[in-house]
C-alpha cells in the first residue's frame, strides 16, 4: 500500500540557490524522485512537506507540479491536490502503441547517423546491462542500466526532437517498465533482445533494427499491460 506521507518513502535535502534557477531544481528534484520510485504511482504530494523538505516557497512548489503535470506524470485531481500518476489501462496501451513507433523510429535514426564508435559502445550498454541482470535484484539498477543504452541510442540518433519524445514516454511509463522488468526470466529475454537489436545496427540494417525493436517493446507491454487488467478486474 502506497504511503502518502513523504517522510518514509524519499530522502532528500533542501535545494541550492544556485546554478539552475530555483524551480528547474526542485522540479528535477521531484522528477527523479519519481523516476527512482522514491515516489510511487498513487501517492499524493502535499504542499506542505514539500516546502518543509525542500525549503523553498509554496508558489516554487506549484510551479514545480504544474511542470510534471504537464509531463505527464504528476496528475491534479481537484479538491485533493497532486498525486504520482498512476498510468489507467487504456492509458499504458496507447502509451505502449506510440513508445514501440517512437524507439523504431529512434533505432532507424541511430542505424543511419551513429558513428562506428557509437555503435560499438551500443554493443557494450547491452553487455553491461546482461551482467547487471544477472548480479542484482534491483529493478531500479536494472532500470538504470537499460537507461544507459536509450542514452547511447539517443546520442547516436541525433535528433533533439526524438529525445524529448522519448523522454517524456519514457517517464509516463517508468513503473510499467518496472513490472515489465521483474517477470521472472524476462530480464533474460529483454537481453537477447537488446543483442539482436545491436546486431542489426552494427550491420548497418536500419529496417531490421527498427522492426525488432518495435517487437521488443511490444513483448514488454504484455506483461505490463496483464498487470493492469488484473489490477481492474479485466
Amino acid at each position: 500500500m502506497t504511503s502518502n506521507s513523504l517522510s518514509g518513502s524519499w530522502s532528500s535535502e533542501p535545494v541550492g540557490r544556485v546554478a539552475a534557477p530555483l524551480r528547474e531544481q526542485v522540479t528535477s528534484s521531484l522528477r527523479q524522485a519519481i523516476l527512482d520510485f522514491s515516489l510511487q504511482p498513487g501517492q499524493r504530494l502535499v504542499e506542505r512537506e514539500l516546502i518543509e523538505r525542500l525549503g523553498v516557497s509554496r508558489t516554487t512548489i506549484r510551479e514545480a507540479i504544474r511542470e510534471l503535470a504537464a509531463e505527464g506524470i504528476v496528475t491534479v485531481v481537484p479538491q485533493k491536490g497532486a498525486i504520482v500518476t498512476a498510468p489507467s489501462l487504456a492509458d499504458a496501451t496507447d502509451l505502449y502503441e506510440v513508445r514501440a513507433s517512437l524507439e523504431s523510429l529512434v533505432v532507424q535514426r541511430f542505424v543511419e547517423r551513429a558513428t562506428d564508435e557509437q555503435v560499438a559502445r551500443l554493443v557494450a550498454t547491452v553487455e553491461e546491462f546482461a551482467g547487471v541482470t544477472t548480479s542484482t535484484t534491483s529493478i531500479r539498477d536494472v532500470l538504470k542500466a537499460k537507461d544507459r543504452f536509450y542514452a547511447v541510442l539517443i546520442e547516436g540518433a541525433r535528433s533533439y526532437a526524438l529525445q524529448q519524445l522519448l523522454e517524456s514516454i519514457q517517464a509516463r511509463v517508468q513503473v510499467l517498465r518496472a513490472t515489465s522488468m521483474s517477470e521472472p526470466g524476462r530480464p533474460l529475454e529483454v537481453v537477447n533482445e537488446l543483442r539482436g537489436i545491436v546486431r542489426a545496427a552494427a550491420a548497418r540494417d536500419a529496417e531490421l533494427a527498427s522492426r525488432l525493436c518495435a517487437a521488443h517493446v511490444r513483448k514488454a507491454s504484455i506483461t505490463a499491460l496483464a498487470h493492469l487488467r488484473a489490477e481492474a478486474g479485466v
